[in-house]
């Protein structure tokens, strides 16, 4: 059986700024089986008309949750259908210390109860900071797991956490079966986002990822890309992923 295959809609933002129903319509036509949101506010109307038209359900979301409105994200999310909505950035100074991380912790795991009651669940996405920075030998990413409530999952950005310093399929196996999301992309295992690739093209060792991680659902991203047509790279993506050559590799 294929695994299902999402794609991070921020990948194709300037598309989808300039014609949300076609960009749906591409990355379905590409084979993509969801998308993952951001922005709700800005694209929920288009987003709630053109998601059904294109067949493409958005099961996770990005949104800011800390401080922020969860009423109207929650309402926003349902509207849609998502079903896990994705703290994606808090600030980095916010991980240098176990009392920091604790109460990073702390924050979610207060707002997830609101979420379970609008039926949803809350998660958190790492960027490189989180693993860059130790704490006690372990990293911070880790310390955060340790003090989640179990309601709490995590969306690991598997190329940030190589860029930390930490290798993706190890710190999978670590992290088990909190871990409900991964990021899959790809390039040179430098912070320069320009250099990213199309999955398959770069250093990462993907294959290994996503065996580290069978229980996740498997997000494409680009965060940027130099090389071209941005759809093209999904495509490339897309048919390393699940197509003839990676079918064997990637199923076991």
């Amino acid at each position: 059986m294929i695994r299902p295959l999402s794609v991070q809609l921020y990948t194709v933002r300037r598309a989808l700024a300039e014609d949300l129903p076609g960009t749906l319509a591409r990355l379905a036509a590409i084979g993509f089986d969801a998308v993952e949101g951001f922005g709700l506010a800005e694209f929920g109307d288009a987003l709630a008309e053109g998601l059904p038209v294109a067949g493409l359900p958005m099961p996770s979301a990005h949104a800011s949750l800390s401080g922020a409105n969860t009423d109207a994200v929650f309402a926003a999310a349902r509207r849609l259908g998502v079903g896990t909505v994705i703290e994606p950035w808090v600030d980095p100074a916010r991980w240098t210390t176990r009392k920091d991380v604790e109460a990073v912790a702390a924050d979610l795991n207060g707002i997830a109860p609101r979420a379970a009651d609008a039926g949803l669940t809350i998660g958190y996405h790492n960027h490189w900071f989180e693993l860059e920075n130790r704490i006690d030998d372990t990293s911070a990413l880790e310390v955060l797991a340790g003090a989640l409530d179990p309601a709490v999952i995590l969306e690991v950005d598997t190329y940030w956490a190589e860029i930390g310093g930490e290798a993706a399929p190890a710190l999978l196996r670590r992290l088990g079966e909190r871990v409900r999301f991964i990021h899959v992309k790809d390039g040179p295992r430098v912070k320069d986002i320009q250099t990213q690739t199309a999955v398959g093209s770069g250093a990462l060792p993907i294959a290994e990822i996503l065996a580290a991680a069978p229980q996740a659902l498997r997000v494409v991203e680009l965060d940027e890309f130099a090389g071209g047509d941005i759809f093209d790279a999904l495509s490339e993506s897309h048919l390393f992923l699940v197509g003839p050559a990676g079918l064997a590799e990637f199923e076991a």
